[in-house]
This record gives C-alpha cells, sequence and structure tokens, in this order.
C-alpha cells in the first residue's frame, strides 16, 4: 500500500507488511478486521475482507482526504451558489431548505440501503443538494425576515466551530484518547436515535403546545439539548474514522472512500446546523 503525501496523515504508525495502521487503537490484519464489520452497517457490501481484482487497487488515506475533500467543495460551493440566490429572491429559501433537505436524505438512503456509498455520481447529488439546504438554512438563521438574527458573521463562526470539533476528534483518535470498540459505537447509534425520537417528539407537539417541548424554543432546555446534540455528533466522528481506518486494513477498493467521504459529510452537516442553531439562541439573547 503506497504511503500518504498528505502532510497531515503523514505521521500515522504503520502496521507489519506496510499497511496504515489505525490514529490509536483498535485491531490490525484483514483477517481479524472481518470480525469488526458488523459495527458499520453503513458499509454493507465491505463486511467481508475485500478480494481484489488484480487491476483494482487498494483504498489508502490519500483517497479518503481526496474524495473528502471533492465532495466538500462541491456542497460548499452549492452552498454558496444558494445563499446568493436566496438573498437576492427570499421566496427561494424555503424550496431549497425543503426540496435540498428532502432530496440529500433520500440520497443517503439510495446510498445506505441500495449500498451505493462509493457511487461518486449519488455522492457529489448528495453533496450539490445538501449544498442548497445549508445555503439556504444559513440564510434564513441570519435573515431578518425569517426570525434569524441578522449578521452573516454567525455563519463564518458556525464554519470555523465546526472544522475545529472535526480536527479535535481526529486529534482524539489519532491518539487513542478514546477507543471505538462495539460498545462505544452502539451508545453512539443509541443516542443518535434517542435524539431522533426527542426531535420528532418535539414537532408533534409544537402542533398542539406553543414551543412543543421546549427543544428548538432558544431557552436553557433547547441550549442543552444542542450542547448534546453537538457532543453525539462530534464522537460520531470517531466512527467515521474508524469506518475508513477499518475499510484500509481490509484492502476495500479505492471507490469505498467515496462512502468514508459521504459518512463524513453528512456529520459534518450535521454539526454545522447544530453549533449555526446553537449560535443563533445567543444572538437572540
Amino acid at each position: 500500500m503506497r504511503t500518504t503525501s498528505n502532510p497531515v496523515f503523514r505521521q500515522l504508525p504503520r502496521q507489519e507488511g506496510g499497511g496504515y495502521a489505525n490514529f490509536g487503537s483498535g485491531v490490525t490484519g484483514a483477517g481479524q478486521m472481518s470480525q469488526q464489520y458488523g459495527q458499520y452497517p453503513q458499509y454493507p457490501q465491505y463486511q467481508q475482507p475485500y478480494q481484489q481484482a488484480p487491476t483494482t487497487r487498494a483504498m489508502t488515506i490519500d483517497d479518503v482526504v481526496t474524495k473528502t475533500a471533492i465532495t466538500l467543495g462541491v456542497l460548499a460551493l452549492s452552498a454558496i451558489v444558494s445563499y446568493g440566490l436566496t438573498n437576492a429572491n427570499t421566496a427561494l429559501a424555503p424550496l431549497f431548505v425543503i426540496g435540498g433537505g428532502l432530496i440529500g436524505f433520500v440520497l443517503v438512503l439510495v446510498a445506505t440501503f441500495a449500498r451505493k456509498m462509493d457511487n461518486p455520481v449519488v455522492v457529489l447529488s448528495y453533496a450539490v443538494f445538501e449544498g442548497l439546504f445549508v445555503g439556504a438554512l444559513s440564510f434564513m438563521f441570519t435573515n431578518i425576515e425569517f426570525g434569524g438574527v441578522g449578521g452573516s458573521a454567525m455563519i463564518a463562526q458556525a464554519v470555523l466551530g465546526t472544522f475545529g470539533v472535526f480536527a479535535g476528534m481526529l486529534v482524539v483518535y489519532k491518539t487513542g484518547a478514546i477507543r471505538v470498540t462495539p460498545r462505544f459505537t452502539r451508545m453512539i447509534f443509541g443516542a443518535m436515535i434517542g435524539i431522533l425520537v426527542l426531535i420528532l417528539g418535539n414537532v408533534i407537539a409544537s402542533f398542539f403546545i406553543d414551543g412543543g417541548l421546549g427543544l428548538r424554543d432558544g431557552g436553557p432546555l433547547a441550549i442543552v439539548f444542542s450542547l448534546v446534540v453537538i457532543a453525539v455528533a462530534a464522537f460520531s466522528f470517531l466512527l467515521d474514522f474508524d469506518a475508513a481506518d477499518q475499510l484500509i486494513r481490509a484492502q476495500a477498493p479505492e471507490k469505498a472512500a467515496w462512502g468514508v467521504a459521504l459518512g463524513l459529510t453528512v456529520t459534518l452537516v450535521w454539526l454545522y446546523v447544530e453549533i449555526l442553531r446553537l449560535l443563533s439562541y445567543f444572538n437572540n439573547d
């Protein structure tokens, strides 16, 4: 397996045989990896050690970095266009938020259940529509007409906060401060399900009670809830990093890096939106 040319990952320890070792914890070798794949339902096509065809190159960290950068670049460009269009015509904001969000969600489902995680068309299409969603939602959070607080500087703060958390969790994973075990994975997935249930419950309650359960009204409970969601999203990065690491160990094909890029992008968008929401609470005060 070739070494990485990316300076961020150049100092990764190497396992025997020349492959990349993980960032600080976990098992070594594709044989042991086959016992671990049940932790990663988002990559069902690679749940057994991959038998490479002679012309197929194994995935490396460089592939993950490159594919993730491409996906985030497409998303950022789409978000900038979306923000500009909604700024020129505010009527487009709800359309982009609802339409972009729904189509992006459907594409994630297609990628997951139709085993298209490694399909670049699906991944980049998700980036385009999710970019429309992110750009329009960012505009709504900062536009008084939609109940926003005013001031696009909040967007820059949310972006910096998002990548700051990402970098911090990468250090945590690399140093092995938190080990990604089956129990840890179950806890994070359980927390995600709990958050989803609470959000749905809050939406349903809002039809009958002003402010619903108080999880999104900007009050103390809403702030605590956002902090919890941000923490869970941050810990989710550890699962993404570990999944990438395990795929590399198992000699997954190069195209599997698109699936890792999709997973990282979904988590980054989730974290960004929640940080933006939290900042809006404080700016409203």
